[in-house]
């Protein structure tokens, strides 16, 4: 396990490093030899319940203080639509700290899937229903789901067993149960 960004240039550099879970976008489609969908994927722009923020677009965020992560497909999304690190963007090295500047006020919104979002606030002891409001769905980012991918120099013969053996326990049931148990 290593922090977001030393865990993506190492799986797109090495070979036979797998990275997961890694939002598939057309940026990424030609780092990366695409294994398979392992996770559902919806993101939001994440605010304090208490602190009703109306955002109709995009543009309309750039005012506010943006927590990411360092070369997470979030941050990677809002810096290609003009947002900027240390302006409004406050990038940090792990997941846990940006819903923590959330919670405590030293950022106005929170950039992040909604299956993560959720797990973090569990993890914090929360109940995301009461500490999290989603105030802008990010439909760009809203794909299909998270999928496991190999770096590019990987030989495409590993590619190609890791994208059997995640059919086969999609066909068997067991991708399923891993769903019902940890989603």
């Amino acid at each position: 396990s290593l922090p977001w960004a030393r865990g993506y240039d190492t799986a797109r550099n090495a070979s036979g490093v797998l990275i997961y879970s890694i939002g598939r976008t057309r940026e990424r489609e030609a780092l990366f030899k695409w294994v398979g969908v392992i996770a559902p994927t919806d993101y939001y722009l994440y605010a304090l319940p208490g602190r009703p923020l109306k955002i109709d677009s995009l543009d309309m965020a750039k005012q506010y203080q943006i927590a990411t992560v360092n070369q997470d497909v979030g941050e990677q999304f809002l810096v290609a639509h003009g947002f900027v690190k240390g302006q409004n963007l406050q990038s940090s090295v792990k997941y846990e700290l940006n819903y923590q500047k959330l919670k405590l006020g030293r950022v106005d919104l929170w950039i992040m899937s909604e299956l993560t979002a959720n797990h973090l606030a569990r993890s914090a002891g929360d109940d995301p229903a009461k500490t999290l409001a989603k105030v802008y769905r990010i439909p760009d980012l809203s794909s299909e789901g998270y999928y496991m991918a190999f770096g590019a120099q990987t030989p495409d013969a590993t590619v190609a067993q890791f994208r059997k053996a995640l059919e086969t326990i999609k066909k068997n049931g067991t991708f399923d149960a891993l769903k019902k148990k940890w989603l």
